[in-house]
C-alpha cells in the first residue's frame, strides 16, 4: 500500500483571507503514526477571531494550537477538530479511528501519542465535538456545581449547550440556556433543559456559565447571579475590550468572576487528571445520538476557505461546522 508524500493543508494566509496550501510528509520515526483525515470540525469562535487577525500580541504564544504551522498574525495553519483513520503506525492504532488536536489537513504525521481512540460506539463525524466536550467539562469543574443547583448558561453556541447538556444530568439541577436566538429553544428542549430569552431570563442562579462570545453576555450573566454565586467565563474576547457593570449589585452580592480556559486543567482536578485523562473522558461522553444536533452544516474540505470566511462574517444559525474529507478506502 502507497502512502501519500505530501498533503493539503487549511492556512489563513492573512487576516480575512485563507487558502489551501500543499505541504511535504516526513517519512515516519519508530514514535509516529501517519492519519488520513476523515472529518475536522470548525471551533466557530476562536477561529473566527484567527481568521480576522484579532488574536492580540500577547497572547501569540499562549493561543498556539498543537501542530499549528505559522505564527499569528499569519500565514497561520490552525485547528484542533480532527477525526481520521491511522494508515500507518503502531500496529495497535492501524485502522482505528482517532481524534487529533490537529489543524485542518488531508493527511498529517504526529506523535502516536498524541492520538486518541474513538469509541468503537461512537460514530466518527460525531467525535468532531471532542475538544469542544473537553472545554464544557473542564468549565464545569471550575464552576463546582452542586446536586439541586439552578444552572445558568449564557449563550447557545455549540459550547453552551454542551455545558448545559452536561449539567442537566447532574441530578436535581435545573437548568436554563440563554439566548438571543428564539429559534435555540429547539435545542434547548431536545438537549433536555429549559430555554428563555434574556429579557425572560430566571433570577438567583447558584451558578452561572458565560458562553456568548459577546460582553454584553457576561453582563447580564453576573445580573442573573443570586448571592454569592460563581460566574464562570468561558468566552474568549481576542483584543476586544470588555466593559463590565462592577459598580452595581456585583460587591453587594459578593459574586465569584471565575476565568476558565482549557488550556490548563482545572485547579480542583488537576492533582489527579491531566489532558489525556481529560480528552478521554470527552470522546466517552459522546455516545448521545442527541449530540448530533449540534453539528448544523457540512462541507468539503476544497471549500474550507469560502467556509471560513462566510461563519467569521455571518454564521447565522451555525453551532458545530463539520468538513468532510475524501475517505477513499475506509
Amino acid at each position: 500500500m502507497s502512502h501519500p508524500t505530501t498533503a493539503l493543508a487549511y492556512w489563513v494566509v492573512a487576516p480575512g483571507r485563507g487558502e489551501l496550501r500543499p505541504e511535504s510528509l516526513a517519512p515516519l520515526s519508530p514514535e509516529d503514526a501517519r492519519v488520513r483525515t476523515l472529518y475536522s470540525g470548525i471551533s466557530r469562535g476562536t477561529e473566527s477571531l484567527v481568521f480576522r487577525g484579532e488574536v492580540p500580541p500577547s497572547e501569540y504564544q499562549r493561543m498556539r494550537a498543537p501542530f499549528q504551522g505559522g505564527d499569528f498574525p499569519g500565514p497561520v495553519k490552525y485547528g484542533y477538530c480532527s477525526v481520521g483513520v491511522v494508515e500507518d503506525g503502531p500496529v495497535e492504532l492501524v485502522g482505528r479511528h482517532v481524534f487529533c488536536l490537529h489543524p485542518h489537513q488531508s493527511h498529517y504525521r504526529v506523535p502516536a501519542s498524541a492520538l486518541h481512540p474513538i469509541p468503537e460506539s461512537i460514530p466518527p463525524g460525531r467525535a468532531v465535538l471532542a475538544a469542544n466536550v473537553e472545554t464544557a467539562v473542564n468549565g464545569l469543574w471550575d464552576g463546582l456545581p452542586q446536586i439541586g443547583d439552578r444552572i445558568t448558561v449564557v449563550g447557545a453556541g455549540t459550547l453552551g449547550c454542551l455545558v448545559a447538556w452536561l449539567a442537566g444530568r447532574i441530578p436535581g439541577c435545573q437548568v436554563e440556556l440563554i439566548d438571543r436566538n428564539p429559534r435555540r429553544s429547539e435545542i434547548a428542549t431536545a438537549l433536555g433543559v429549559g430555554f428563555a430569552q434574556p429579557s425572560g431570563a430566571s433570577p438567583e442562579a447558584d451558578l452561572v456559565v458565560h458562553a456568548s462570545g459577546a460582553p454584553e453576555g457576561l453582563a447580564l450573566a453576573l445580573g442573573l447571579a443570586g448571592f454569592e454565586s460563581r460566574v464562570v467565563e468561558l468566552s474568549w474576547y481576542g483584543n476586544q475590550a470588555v466593559s463590565l457593570p462592577l459598580g452595581q449589585a456585583f460587591h453587594q452580592q459578593r459574586l465569584q468572576l471565575c476565568s476558565s480556559q482549557v488550556g490548563s486543567v482545572a485547579t480542583v482536578q488537576r492533582p489527579r487528571w491531566d489532558h489525556r485523562r481529560r480528552l478521554t473522558l470527552a470522546l466517552s461522553l459522546l455516545k448521545d445520538p442527541i449530540l448530533d444536533r449540534l453539528i448544523t452544516g457540512e462541507d468539503p474540505f476544497e471549500h474550507l476557505p469560502e467556509v471560513q470566511a462566510r461563519l467569521a462574517e455571518s454564521p447565522g444559525d451555525t453551532l458545530m461546522h463539520r468538513i468532510r474529507y475524501d475517505q477513499g478506502e475506509d
